[in-house]
């Protein structure tokens, strides 16, 4: 139903979000998380140019239920399926074939060739940065060659900003620095302000071809979501909030390079205010050390090899210093041992 907290958090998302981005979107409201939001995409890009193969990426994360299970990489989540996963192929990262090798230029191989076996996709879905696959960051220049080789071949280019989006890079899309124009923009998680259930895909207008009630569902109106999503978008109406995630970025990173020092073949990747401490077997028991400290962080990659640091966006200065400094009595207990 349409609501007045519905439009409220349409009319503020307009004039805060899209329009000084010079975005033109509808939003479509798919249920209440990222994996739904996926779902959408995936039978939209599908329906819109009538193809069904999608083509994901290596160590990529997209949800829990099937069509977004099929896209996600990593086989201890995909065997939970209890049966085969199709209509998807992963090809490989920016990045995963080491730093000398293009893999746009494999996969343009691929797509160039009718007997490669790879047929045409209906859509490219890529996170900008995997944070599940191990906060691997793919470069603007590689982005941007993704999205040349879709127009080119005809096929939607999909950006899952369910994790890294709503300001987690610095810019409210973690496409932004790359000046993309995604066909298709999946978000969750942060984008309802305080953890509530909601979803968005945003879609272009052109791509609006969904007949009355033919991707519904019961659960589309969190009208609690909506209010809550409606205030958090203040945060964007100045720069006070980018400038601060960058700033806190910059710590992070900082803190992060000292401690990789003081660890084997340690190193740190990420963007904004999200971190990876990339240490191997090390990253569990760190992990379990900064727990008994009282902080909790998780582990990411296909290996749980990279200690995440995900704090919230708002956090202050010197709360995330401390943070910081458990994180860092954690690693210097591991090392100890």
């Amino acid at each position: 139903m349409a609501t007045t907290a519905k439009a409220a958090l349409l009319e503020r998302f307009e004039r805060v979000i899209l329009e000084p981005r010079r975005l033109d979107y509808r939003v479509q409201f798919p249920g209440p998380t990222g994996t739904n939001a996926v779902e959408a995409a995936l039978k939209l890009a599908r329906k819109v140019t009538g193809r069904t193969l999608v083509v994901s990426f290596t160590n990529g994360y997209h949800g829990m239920t099937l069509g977004s299970l099929a896209a996600t990489g990593n086989r201890g989540k995909r065997s939970g399926a209890g049966q085969p996963l199709s209509g998807t192929v992963a090809l490989p990262y920016d990045g995963y074939l080491g730093p000398s090798v293009d893999t746009l230029q494999l996969i343009e191989r691929l797509l160039e060739d009718p007997s490669s076996g790879l047929d045409l996709p209906a859509a490219f879905l890529v996170e900008t940065v995997q944070a599940e696959g191990g906060v691997r960051v793919a470069s603007t220049s590689w982005l941007r060659g993704l999205e040349r080789l879709a127009r080119r071949h005809g096929a939607l280019l999909i950006v899952d900003d369910i994790q890294v989006g709503c300001g987690r890079t610095g810019t409210f899309f973690s496409f932004e620095e790359a000046g993309l124009r995604p066909d298709l923009v999946c978000l969750s998680k942060s984008i309802s302000g305080y953890g509530l259930p909601m979803a968005l895909v945003l879609l272009r207008p052109e791509l609006d071809l969904w007949k009355p009630g033919e991707h519904n569902g019961t659960f589309r109106g969190n009208n609690l979501a909506f209010l809550a999503a409606t205030e958090a978008l203040s945060f964007w109406e100045t720069d006070e909030l980018q400038r601060q995630v960058l700033a806190h970025g910059a710590l992070i990173a900082e803190r992060l390079a000292a401690l990789a020092r003081c660890l084997p073949s340690a190193e740190v990747r990420g963007r904004g205010m999200i971190q990876g401490l990339v240490c191997g077997e090390l990253a569990q028991p760190i992990s379990r050390a900064a727990f008994e400290r009282g902080l909790i962080i998780e582990t990411a990659g296909p290996k749980d090899e990279v200690l995440k640091v995900l704090p919230p966006l708002t956090i202050g200065k010197a709360e995330l210093c401390e943070g910081l400094d458990l994180l860092e009595d954690a690693v210097q207990a591991v090392g100890r041992g």
